[in-house]
């Protein structure tokens, strides 16, 4: 099974040339699924949703989307305060929550980000315990021998020696809670960097796995995405970097299957 795990494209601010070489990349590739972990904007600008709306028209089917926070409204106020992901729906999809179930693979979305909370950094994530419940009753009801799959904006847990933190309120707890229902992998972005790391719940084989972004934000990394590939015995997460020219493997991690 492959997927291909992309995040924080920020059209607007995106790196032109590497965002066309990954749909040229994508298209040329099998895939079982492209995952898309949110911030597809910079400042959630109704022209850069057009964008990136066309840009995941030219990418494979099936496809899921989960919204970020900057996929909020920047400079819109009463947008940011009252209707936060109203332009990523018009323009995208459903923000709430998504889900796809193929034979052998079960990815449920959820959103962390937030138009406004009560703290200073509104760019922070927050998932709830309703978000958890909600995305634990779906996995019970898909086929017990699926690749369980999570995916979200901000990392639950905190990449050590990340660029960025997340600072998810809720974050460990959600975390615990994947883990002690067997949810394979939480895929993430948000911080700009690819990452791979076992929670330290449960049987020690729930991984989280974060991706670099493909926009000029770069955080002292290349722009990337990640294919992640799995089988009965392990799941390989692969960093393809860009060189300027093309995509290459950066770095590949090997985690053990439960």
């Amino acid at each position: 099974m492959r997927i291909a795990h992309l995040s924080d494209i920020h059209f607007g601010g995106e790196n032109v040339e590497a965002v066309a070489a990954v749909r040229e990349w994508l298209a040329t590739d099998r895939l079982d699924l492209v995952v898309v972990s949110g911030d597809l904007t910079r400042f959630g600008e109704k022209g850069e949703f057009a964008s990136a709306a066309a840009w995941l028209r030219q990418l494979p089917e099936p496809q899921l989307v989960t919204p970020g926070n900057h996929d909020a409204p920047y400079l819109a106020w009463y947008d940011r305060l009252f209707t936060p992901f109203a332009r990523y729906e018009r323009a995208i999809g459903r923000a709430r929550f998504q889900t796809h179930l193929a034979p052998g693979l079960a990815v449920y979305g959820l959103n962390t980000a937030r138009g406004v909370q009560p703290r200073a950094n509104w760019s922070k994530g927050q998932i709830s315990r309703r978000q958890v419940e909600e995305a634990l009753a779906w996995f019970a009801a898909a086929p017990a021998e699926s690749l369980k799959i999570v995916v979200c904006h901000h990392p639950l847990t905190e990449m050590i020696g990340g660029p960025m933190t997340g600072k998810v309120w809720n974050g460990e707890a959600a975390a615990k809670a994947f883990a002690e229902a067997g949810v394979d992998l939480v895929l993430s972005g948000h911080i700009h960097a690819p990452f791979t790391w076992p929670y330290g719940y449960g049987d020690g084989k729930t991984y989280a796995a974060g991706c670099g972004t493909l926009s000029v934000r770069e955080r002292g990394v290349p722009p990337s995405f990640n294919l992640v590939e799995t089988d009965v015995a392990e799941i390989r997460v692969t960093a393809l970097a860009w060189s300027g020219s093309k995509f290459e493997p950066q770095q590949t991690w090997s985690l053990t299957r439960r």
